[in-house]
């Protein structure tokens, strides 16, 4: 199931400026205000300047920044998205962002987050672990039917089981671009390490260094006794 997101009803108020002027956007800044850029539906890119906090409020709505909404630049009105933003990394505020203007009777290719809806039968009776691949797939529409998401039931998803992107909801004004056997969601299992048995010659080299050979006390004093009686008798007969 795909919930359709609806033109907003609220108008981003936005005032022209003029570009290139050597730190013209840190100006912009300054006043409170973020420099933007509307371009699209035929028209000259325009530069301008926009309120953040209505540019934030769009972005973290539930559509996100496929919400379609209304700019209106001195008076001069039109339906727009904004296709790209950039934040400050330390501090996290908004920099700058790019609006598109949208033609209402035109399709538009743009990506839509997939939601996973219940909880998988394999994870509560198999163990399983759920391995979700694909967050968004990419669709054609037009403005007025894009969904803010699109909704997956995996209540029924068990080990042997996957969903892909040909499974997804049908939806008759909704064309899906993304490659149809890219996988979705399945689950997988935990592997347990196994701990290797160490064979013999890892057990001595743990052990350290064999000890030597002791020759027994007794052994010794009886071979020493028997050099010295040889040699008496030797001498005994040298003397001869």
């Amino acid at each position: 199931m795909a919930t359709a997101t609806k033109p907003q009803n609220n108008t981003v108020e936005a005032k022209k400026r003029i570009a290139g002027v050597k730190n013209d956007a840190r100006r912009v800044r300054v006043t409170g205000l973020v420099p933007a850029v509307l371009y699209g539906a035929g028209l000259e890119p325009m530069t301008i300047t926009v309120d953040p906090k209505q540019m934030l409020r769009i972005l973290y709505s539930e559509t996100g920044h496929n919400t379609i909404f209304d700019v209106n630049v001195e008076g001069a009105n039109a339906k727009a998205m904004i296709v790209d933003w950039q934040f400050e990394p330390i501090k996290g505020s908004l920099l700058h962002c790019d609006l598109k203007r949208i033609a209402m009777d035109k399709m538009l290719t743009l990506k839509v987050p997939i939601t996973l809806m219940g909880e998988a039968l394999g994870v509560k009776t198999q163990g399983g672990v759920l391995e979700h691949v694909l967050r968004e797939v990419e669709i054609e529409c037009l403005p007025a039917d894009i969904p803010s998401h699109i909704e997956v039931d995996i209540s029924n998803l068990v080990f042997g089981v996957n969903i892909r992107v040909s499974d997804l909801p049908k939806n008759e004004k909704i064309n899906i671009l993304s490659d149809e056997n890219a996988m979705v969601v399945h689950l997988t299992q935990i592997k347990e390490e196994v701990v290797a048995t160490p064979d013999a010659a890892a057990v001595d080299a743990a052990a350290g260094p064999a000890e030597p050979e002791v020759i027994k006390k007794g052994k010794t004093e009886t071979e020493g006794a028997a050099t010295e009686e040889k040699g008496k008798k030797t001498e005994e007969k040298g003397k001869k």
